[in-house]
C-alpha cells in the first residue's frame, strides 16, 4: 500500500538477544559461549535451529538447552561440507563424461550448432550463458589462452570446465533423445527421466551445500523419482536427496568406504542432538545407503 511506512525491527545487542532466548525457555548455562556464538554465527542463523524445539505459542519445548541447539548447527554445517565434497567429486565426472559423448559425436564445438540440441533447447539463451561464463574468468590462464590463440572458441571439454553444476544439468536434459539414453543407460545405470530428476535434485542440493543454507529439519521443494523407501515425509527431506546422489555416484567404492563411514561417524559424534526423522533418516538408514 503507497504511503504507508513499514518499519522493521530494531536490532538487539547480544544480551538482549541471550535474554530473549531465556524468555522463549532456553536454558543457557554460559553466557560467554552463547554470546561468542552470537557473535559468529547470528541470532537470527541459529533461530532456524530452534525451530525443532519451538511450541505451536512460540515456546520452547521444556528442557531446551543452548548447547544442544549449537551442537545442531554444527553437524548441520558439517554434513554439508561432507556432501559438497561428494557433490564436487560427481560434477567433475559428470564433464567428463558429457564432454566425451557430444564431442565424440559432433565435433569439439558441436554444443555451438542449435541442431545437436533437443526442442527445448534456446541457442541465445546458451550462448549467453558462455559467454557470461567466458566473461567472469577471463583471468584463468586456460581461459585466457583461448581468448588470445582461438579468437575465444573453446572445445567442449575446455568450456565445460566453467560449467557449474546446474548448467550441467541443463546441458543433459538438453541433449538429443539417443544422446540422454546413452548417457543414462551406460553412464547411471537408469532411465533418462531418472537421470534427469536426480541430477535436478543433485544441483538443489548442490546449491544448498554452497551457499550454506540448512539442511537439517529443512523441507525440499525437489522430489527425486523412483527413490525406495520413500513417503510423502521422508521424499522432501535430506535423505531422499542425499539418495540421489548415491544414485549418480560413479564410485560404489569410495562411496561405502570413504562417504559411509564418514557420515555414520558424524551421526555418531552429533548422535545425542539429532533427531534422525527431522533428516528423514530412519534407524537403518546405513544398510539403505549401501551402493
Amino acid at each position: 500500500m503507497y504511503g504507508v511506512v513499514i518499519m522493521l525491527k530494531s536490532p538487539f545487542t547480544y544480551s538482549q538477544q541471550i535474554e530473549k532466548l531465556r524468555e522463549h525457555g532456553c536454558n543457557i548455562a554460559d553466557e560467554a559461549f552463547c554470546e561468542e556464538i552470537l557473535s559468529r554465527v547470528s541470532y537470527y542463523r541459529l533461530s532456524a535451529y530452534f525451530l525443532t524445539f519451538r511450541r505451536k505459542d512460540g515456546m520452547y519445548l521444556p528442557g531446551t538447552d543452548f548447547d544442544k541447539v549449537y551442537r545442531l548447527y554444527e553437524f548441520d554445517r558439517k554434513l554439508r561440507r561432507l556432501l559438497f565434497s561428494v557433490i564436487e567429486e560427481l560434477e567433475v565426472y559428470l564433464r567428463a563424461q558429457l564432454s566425451y559423448c557430444h564431442s565424440h559425436k559432433y565435433g569439439a564445438d558441436g554444443y555451438t550448432n542449435p541442431a545437436n540440441f533437443n526442442f527445448h533447447h534456446n541457442p541465445n539463451d546458451f550462448a549467453s550463458r558462455i559467454s557470461d561464463l567466458v566473461r567472469g574468468s577471463d583471468k584463468l590462464p586456460f581461459v585466457n589462452h583461448h581468448i588470445k590463440k582461438y579468437e575465444g572458441k573453446f572445445p567442449l571439454w575446455v568450456i565445460m570446465e566453467l560449467f557449474t553444476f546446474g548448467m550441467l544439468s541443463y546441458f543433459y536434459a538438453e541433449m538429443l533423445t539417443p544422446d540422454q539414453k546413452k548417457i543414462a543407460h551406460n553412464v547411471f545405470k537408469t532411465s533418462v527421466a531418472n537421470a534427469k530428476s536426480w541430477l535436478y535434485c543433485c544441483t538443489n542440493l548442490r546449491n544448498i551445500c554452497a551457499h550454506s543454507r540448512r539442511l537439517y529439519n529443512s523441507t525440499f521443494s525437489v522430489i527425486p523419482a523412483n527413490i525406495p523407501n520413500m513417503d510423502k515425509y521422508t521424499e522432501r527431506k535430506l535423505f531422499a536427496a542425499v539418495m540421489a546422489v548415491r544414485a549418480l555416484c560413479p564410485s560404489a567404492e569410495k562411496w561405502n568406504n570413504e562417504f559411509l563411514p564418514a557420515m555414520s561417524a558424524l551421526f555418531d559424534e552429533y548422535g545425542d542432538a539429532v533427531i534422525l526423522r527431522s533428516v528423514g533418516f530412519s534407524a537403518d538408514w546405513e544398510s539403505l545407503m549401501i551402493k
